[in-house]
């Protein structure tokens, strides 16, 4: 068996260990009954401002993308940053993680524009500024929720305020330009076009700052989005707990042991609000399988976006365009021309 395929089969096994787990502890009807609970509005509501939130996204990405593109002709143009973007989202529902996603965009925005080393090195640039904001969330909401709990809570918060710097550690030797050699052997490729990002942002500061204030805008926008849902059928957390408890369920979730986060990040959400706020744990797991359905319901929309964009006149993807059905028979039919 390959590797890969090793590693997949271990994610979707702890994924539906995780789910049996999540039946065994709260049963089916009662969690149904709480998700049913929820007006229709609301996760309509809900669902158009994640899908606002990744409109601000894609203006992000693009920008970043741009930065390392210096002829006006080959800079992503909008439309076309929509459409590498929104396939990502459709393979984040596809491919075992969100990298997954991220490995797509470059793809198709490298075929776009032509310039492969600028996608690839924006992409990551965007993840890096996205993951140290996410940390800064989680630090922030542990600080600001800490003094509303409970003693006996106050520990796992200082687990979360430890996990966040330890988190902003690692981005330490990247930006002291720790010598590539002596990076492990099979990190040196990822780290190197890191410190080709980090070295591009330190060249115009403020572009950075701009970066991390719309990821700070748009993943703080989802944590409001996250509290609508759980209002919505009846778990009352603080504000100040919703702001601490998701972004620490995200930040465990891009652990790549399990199956796009399935199951891990129920498990991880419920118990938090159940420990720092006192809820039910049912309407924890509940509110977050209803988040899950915010995201498929958003993917299949990329997905339809991909395609229906690819009409568009001077499309290099989508419609059949780069599609990944279309790059499979396309090395098939290399490999049986060489062959034949």
């Amino acid at each position: 068996m390959k590797r890969g395929a090793f590693k997949l089969g271990v994610k979707l096994v702890v994924s539906a260990a995780l789910l049996a787990l999540i039946f065994a502890v709260v049963p089916w009807q009662k969690l149904w009954s709480s998700m049913r609970s929820l007006d229709a509005s609301t996760w309509a509501l809900v669902w158009l401002g994640f899908v606002a939130g990744h409109a601000l996204g894609v203006f992000k990405w693009r920008y970043n993308v741009n930065l390392g593109i210096r002829s006006a002709r080959a800079k992503l143009s909008m439309l076309d940053a929509a459409q590498c973007y929104a396939a990502g989202m459709f393979a984040n529902l596809c491919l075992p993680s969100i990298v997954g996603g991220d490995a797509l965009k470059a793809v198709l925005a490298a075929k776009v524009t032509g310039r492969a080393e600028a996608a690839v090195i924006g992409g990551l640039t965007e993840r890096l500024i996205d993951t140290f904001a996410l940390l800064v969330l989680i630090l922030v909401g542990a600080l600001w929720s800490a003094d509303a709990m409970p003693g006996w809570a106050q520990s796992t918060v200082q687990v979360g305020s430890v996990v966040a710097l330890a988190g902003a550690a690692l981005f330490t030797p990247l930006v002291l330009r720790v010598k590539l050699a002596r990076w492990p052997r099979k990190l040196r490729r990822t780290v190197g076009r890191a410190l080709v990002a980090l070295r591009r942002l330190s060249e115009r500061p403020s572009r950075a700052i701009v970066v991390l204030t719309l990821s700070l805008v748009i993943q703080g926008w989802f944590v409001l989005l996250n509290r609508e849902l759980g209002r919505g059928i009846g778990l009352d957390a603080p504000l100040a707990v919703w702001f601490f408890a998701v972004p620490m369920a995200k930040a465990i979730t891009l652990a790549p042991i399990s199956f796009g986060g399935f199951g891990l990040r129920e498990v991880t959400l419920a118990g938090l609000l159940e420990s720092l706020a006192n809820t039910p744990r049912e309407l924890g797991i509940a509110a977050s399988a209803l988040w899950q359905t915010v995201l498929v319901a958003t993917g299949l929309l990329g997905g339809c976006l991909w395609f229906v964009l690819g009409f568009r006149a001077g499309a290099k993807t989508g419609a059949g365009h780069g599609s990944l059905l279309a790059e499979q028979n396309s090395r098939a039919a290399k490999a049986g021309a060489r062959h034949g």
